[in-house]
């Protein structure tokens, strides 16, 4: 594991960087250092990006089936690379292996997908407005696509924004998270086998490397995932540039129980969805508003299920939770809970830090339910990013529907109902981006992903919806 990070890969090879050092850790033995690096600095940076303009004027010009078999290639090296991917994910980002063989079984099918939009036809022909001329409008590729990802699925989102990218005929520079960039350099070392020099290249570092990247004038298209204050720092970064932006940012997500005929059936539905990845997902069920005459089952079952987790070593057999991935997230879930608590929740199970057998040491929280939680309280309102329930309670539909609402997040939401009008009526008035009918808060591999409010900015990712970020629109008028 210590030689599958390298300093930056460029123009089809590894080669030095210019920066300082970069060392990882194991989360769940967070005294070794799995790899070393070094970070990219802004010159290693801005030559990186001009090779990508370079390779961008071939690349957009290559025939559509053979870009097509080229992608194919590179994705059957990615799936030979798979066990050292998941390895590698397990080992930085801390999720048991077979969730981290998940991820990168579903980031594959995803890129698949992405692959096939660039067979698709784009543009229309709309009928002309006057005679003897034809109206077109057509898509081209939008060029070089910087990329910066997080660390809690090391390879999803790289390749969510990878695919269509390059499907679409632009070239990207990615710049993983520093606590995780192992996966992609093993992606890279698969386009190093199959696609053109300097089409994908990847540069390792932290916030200042990040700068560079996103604040190019060479850059034109950033592509971001992560928090909503990094979000906007970002969108300050890309604005001198007025760079086209496509940002997925954080969420506050809720899960209402309406009615139901198995409470245990929602109860592992949401628990899946709000414990998978030890919570640090932004689409993770955050929140519970269940109606009164289900609160007291539904929370019974929540325990039970949350007490069942085996926390440990990920890369052992067994274990079904992780640790989480850095120190400043293991202390904001535990300063959050405690506030939930002070605020006026109810502490059902959880609520501390764990030290398991196999890796006392670890960054581990216990799975927590936090029962008839104020909605005013941070813990209500706030993305925590752990393995962390608030249970509300409601009376009335409309009053579960206005909880849903009021927080400034909008990215995914679930509601739990044998009631058609009552589904219809989350349908039309839940403010998120996607929503979900009696089922946790897990997408589809060719469906579009992305919020409103402050959890997303720009065109969805993943899908037809993509190509508005990946492409630039042009209107023809042809005599």
């Amino acid at each position: 594991m210590s030689n599958i990070v390298r300093d930056r890969f460029f123009n089809g090879r590894w080669t030095a960087a210019h920066g300082s050092v970069l060392e990882v850790f194991n989360p769940a033995h967070p005294d070794r250092v799995v790899s070393r690096c070094t970070t990219s600095s802004p010159a290693d940076v801005d030559e990186i990006l001009q090779a990508a303009s370079e390779a961008f004027r071939t690349w957009r010009c290559v025939p559509v089936f053979e870009r097509y078999t080229a992608l194919t290639n590179f994705a059957a090296a990615i799936e030979a690379a798979l066990p050292d991917i998941a390895q590698a994910i397990t080992l930085e980002q801390g999720k048991p292996l077979a969730e981290a063989r998940a991820e990168a079984g579903k980031a594959l099918q995803e890129a698949r997908f992405a692959f096939t939009q660039c067979l698709q036809p784009s543009g229309a022909a709309p009928m002309g407005a006057r005679p003897g001329f034809r109206d077109l409008v057509i898509r081209r590729p939008r060029g070089v696509i910087a990329a910066v990802t997080p660390w809690n699925f090391p390879i999803l989102t790289p390749m969510r924004k990878i695919a269509p990218a390059l499907a679409w005929g632009n070239c990207i520079v990615i710049k993983p998270s520093e606590f995780t960039p192992g996966a992609v350099a093993l992606i890279a070392d698969a386009a190093a086998q199959t696609l053109p020099a300097g089409v994908l290249q990847v540069v390792n570092g932290a916030a200042e490397t990040a700068r560079s990247l996103v604040g190019s004038p060479r850059v034109q298209g950033v592509t971001f995932t992560g928090s909503i204050a990094t979000g906007r720092q970002v969108y300050v970064a890309a604005a001198e540039s007025l760079a086209e932006l496509s940002l997925e940012l954080g969420g506050k997500n809720a899960a209402v129980v309406h009615d139901c005929d198995d409470i245990d059936a929602v109860a592992s539905a949401i628990m899946g969805a709000a414990m998978q990845c030890a919570g640090q997902r932004c689409t993770a069920i955050s929140r519970v508003i269940v109606h009164e005459s289900l609160h007291t089952p539904l929370v019974n079952a929540l325990v039970q299920i949350a007490e069942a987790a085996v926390l440990g070593d990920g890369m052992l057999p067994g274990m079904t939770m992780g640790p989480l991935t850095t120190a400043a997230q293991l202390d904001k879930v535990e300063q959050m809970v405690a506030e939930g608590l002070q605020a006026g929740a109810l502490l059902r199970t959880g609520g501390c830090r764990m030290q398991p057998d196999n890796a006392r040491e670890g960054r581990f929280y216990a799975p927590t339910i936090l029962d008839d939680v104020p909605p005013s309280s941070s813990v209500a309102r706030e993305e925590i990013f752990g393995p962390v329930l608030s249970v509300l309670g409601y009376d009335s539909l409309e009053q579960a529907i206005r909880l849903v609402n009021d927080v400034p997040h909008g990215l995914t939401s679930s509601f739990f109902s044998n009631d058609y009008r009552a589904v219809r009526n989350f349908m039309e008035q839940a403010q998120t981006g996607m929503l979900h009918v009696n089922h946790g808060t897990v997408p589809d591999s060719h469906m579009p992903f992305g919020g409103i409010g402050q959890s997303g900015v720009g065109a969805y990712s993943v899908g037809a919806s993509a190509q508005a970020f990946y492409t630039t629109e042009h209107v023809v008028y042809l005599p």
